[in-house]
């Protein structure tokens, strides 16, 4: 359970994530507790280095978007929606439109949000007794804000907080490490507050809040810290930059549950078997680059077979849907999985789930899978070759013209597997040339007299590639495509893609293209507000007085299409693999 006082930030930095800024100075370019100042325990944290100043703003494509006013239908919408679940708690906390705008003039400044791990010692010696005296759990939440020019506003904050309580908290003033700390103790725990020389401080443990205030007053403290750390130090690459980011440190798990027994089923062998041992650190930021948003993340750790890492490819140049997706597409992903490493992985855990000499039980998964499919599981994953991919082709994002893609090895093996999962709802099956185009019914079978099918999906089997879409005449379109071969202009020929291909490493094992300059933006609202006028239709028909009637969005007919197409052009994306983990990387401009 979130702090009182925390909580009030908190909410504040949500809403101010999905709304305008306000009059945006300059950003502080220092967050008020940096990574290299953070207690080496430092499990979690989230840095946001304060609002970027007017200039940069305006020339962010993204930012920019965010601060125009036609794009305010969909600040409030957001807002309203982060809002939602609390108000219909409590509707005596609803805020007023004013009062969002307000307070979300928080994230004009920075601040820094973590956890620490609770020290190995103080576990170890309190676990039987917090036990017995059901003592709350460890909460090693801290936060720390610089309220610089925000004092008046964060008081009013506090003060509203405090007239929503329902039962009021017991607040003394203690001192911790020479400064005055407000202790507030409630049902819902302790909190600790402290207004510190231009920073807040809040925390839930006594000595996290006395370690915080330390690192705040000393910032060349010589205590051991985070960025000191071999898990933050794998991920210096990305950590340690950017207007936003945050670190996970993944602690060792084999300790934690070293004495775990559920169900008569040991953890330990379980995470030994699953490798997770092997994943260290997983980080992300955000950074701003003239008109373009940079994104990027990585799950660092030792990637090599037999660890979780398995699950993804070791990548290629090209995915093969790339060639069959013609230049003027609108967007394009393809993602490349290593099944085989997925079932591999699943089958170590699940032997390891057996006592000693029992472990040969796992094999019923095989045989029950064989049972369904018709072949060996081994064979079945092997029909897959690990790629599915998208296109999309309407400028209004028509879902009619959609394409997927998933590639595979064995035409015959992968027939034999659609016939043995479908079923009867697989409703006809025919040959055109090298392809075999297959009806599904999603909404009923074929096995009796008088059983009705509706919502059809079709299929075109190949050699190497199954198509999939709701209307048969788009997977002729790519077959068509198919067909002219060398002579096909496709995506990858585009220079726009070529220029986003060519930011990321030679092999990816994801890879994806937004063309938003190529979008309709009106014939999408209109689409978008037909499809949300039949839904709604279709749920307020099936309403009840638990589920009330579904209302059409009104930001789906207040905003103004063009403000997309005022400030975003395309986005490129890739992920790849090598021996530090798997990293992602995105450009929005």
């Amino acid at each position: 359970m979130k702090p009182a006082r925390i909580r009030i930030l908190l909410f504040a930095v949500v809403i101010a994530l999905f709304s305008a800024f306000a009059g945006a100075r300059s950003a502080c370019a220092q967050a008020p507790l940096e990574p290299s100042q953070l207690p080496g325990r430092t499990v979690f944290y989230l840095i946001w280095r304060g609002a970027p100043a007017p200039d940069v703003r305006k020339a962010n494509s993204l930012l920019a978007l965010w601060d125009d006013p036609d794009f305010a239908p969909v600040r409030t919408a957001l807002a309203t929606g982060m809002l939602k679940p609390a108000q219909e708690k409590s509707p005596n906390t609803t805020l007023t439109p004013e009062e969002i705008q307000e307070y979300a003039s928080f994230l004009e400044n920075a601040f820094t949000l973590g956890y620490l791990s609770e020290p190995t010692k103080r576990a170890a010696a309190n676990a039987a007794a917090a036990k017995e005296a059901k003592k709350p759990a460890w909460n090693g939440m801290f936060f720390v804000y610089d309220r610089t020019g925000k004092e008046a506003l964060l008081a009013k904050a506090i003060l509203r907080m405090r007239a929503l309580d329902k039962d009021a908290p017991t607040i003394s003033q203690i001192t911790l490490r020479g400064a005055t700390v407000m202790k507030s103790e409630g049902k819902n725990g302790t909190t600790y507050w402290a207004d510190h020389g231009k920073y807040v401080v809040s925390a839930s443990e006594r000595s996290v809040m006395e370690e915080i205030l330390a690192r705040v007053d000393s910032k060349s403290s010589t205590a051991a810290s985070l960025a000191q750390t071999p898990a933050y130090q794998e991920a210096q690459p990305i950590a340690g930059s950017g207007v936003l980011e945050f670190f996970i440190g993944i602690p060792d798990l084999k300790n934690l549950a070293a004495d775990s027994n559920t169900g008569g089923v040991q953890a330990g062998p379980l995470l030994d078997a699953a490798r997770l041992d092997a994943i260290h650190a997983i980080s992300g930021h955000l950074t701003l680059e003239g008109p373009k948003t940079h994104f990027q993340a990585a799950i660092f750790g030792d990637a090599s077979p037999g660890t979780p890492f398995d699950i993804w490819s070791s990548g290629q140049v090209a995915p093969a849907s790339l060639a069959l997706v013609p230049a003027d597409a609108v967007s394009y992903s393809s993602g490349q999985i290593n099944f085989m490493g997925v079932y591999d992985m699943v089958k170590r855990v699940a032997r390891a789930a057996f006592p000693q000499g029992q472990q040969g039980n796992a094999d019923l998964i095989d045989t029950i899978a064989q049972a369904r499919l018709g072949m060996p599981l081994p064979d079945a994953v092997g029909v897959l070759s690990g790629e599915i991919a998208t296109m999309q082709v309407s400028p209004s994002m028509d879902t009619a013209k959609q394409v997927f893609f998933i590639g595979i090895r064995k035409k015959p093996e992968a027939l034999k597997l659609l016939r043995s999962l479908f079923g009867d709802q697989l409703t006809s099956e025919r040959n055109e040339g090298d392809a075999t185009f297959v009806k599904i019914s999603l909404g009923g079978g074929q096995g009796n007299a008088g059983v009705a099918r509706w919502n059809f999906f079709n299929l075109a089997v190949t050699p190497d590639m199954i198509f999939s879409a709701s209307r048969a005449d788009a997977l002729r379109e790519v077959l068509a495509n198919r067909a002219k071969g060398a002579a096909f202009a496709s995506l990858a020929s585009v220079p726009q893609f070529q220029a986003g291909r060519a930011q990321f490493p030679e092999n990816v094992n994801s890879v994806g293209y937004f063309d938003l300059q190529k979008m309709d933006w009106q014939a999408w609202k209109e689409r978008l507000l037909a499809d949300a006028k039949k839904s709604s239709a279709a749920k307020s028909a099936a309403a009840t007085k638990i589920a009330p009637p579904a209302a059409v969005p009104d930001w789906y007919s207040q905003i103004n299409p063009q403000v997309f197409a005022r400030h975003l052009h395309y986005t490129s994306s890739a992920s790849w693999k090598d021996a530090k983990g798997i990293h992602w990387d995105q450009w929005l401009q």
